[in-house]
C-alpha cells in the first residue's frame, strides 16, 4: 500500500518551506519515500507530491509518522496538506472477499 501527501503553499513561503524541509527526519525503516515531486505556478504556488511506500500491516505506523512529519510545516503562512491511504487492488480486492 502507498500514503500519498500533497502539499500546497505560496511562492511567498520557498524559504521557510526548504528551511523546514532540509531538518525535516527521514522516513522510517519500514516505509519507503518517493518523492517529493514539485510543481511551481505563478497563479497556484508551489505543489508538491510523495508516495510513501508500506506494508498494509504497518498503516497505523505510516500515518502517525506521516502526520508527525507534516507537522513541522505548521505555522508556514498558506501551507496546506492531504494526506491519503491508497491500497493495492489485490488488497482492495481482498478487503471486499473477493481476493
Amino acid at each position: 500500500m502507498v500514503i500519498i501527501t500533497q502539499i500546497a503553499y505560496p511562492t511567498t513561503s520557498v524559504q521557510d518551506m526548504a528551511k523546514r524541509f532540509l531538518e525535516a527526519p527521514q522516513a522510517p525503516d519500514f516505509m519507503t519515500r518517493r518523492g517529493p515531486f514539485i510543481n511551481a505556478s505563478k497563479t497556484e504556488g508551489i505543489q508538491s507530491f510523495s508516495v510513501w511506500e508500506l506494508d498494509n500491516s504497518r498503516l497505523a505506523e505510516g500515518l502517525k509518522f506521516v502526520g508527525g512529519y507534516m507537522k513541522i510545516f505548521f505555522g508556514v503562512p498558506g501551507f496546506t496538506y492531504e494526506i491519503r491511504p491508497y491500497f493495492h487492488v489485490d488488497e482492495a480486492l481482498a478487503m471486499i472477499g473477493m481476493g
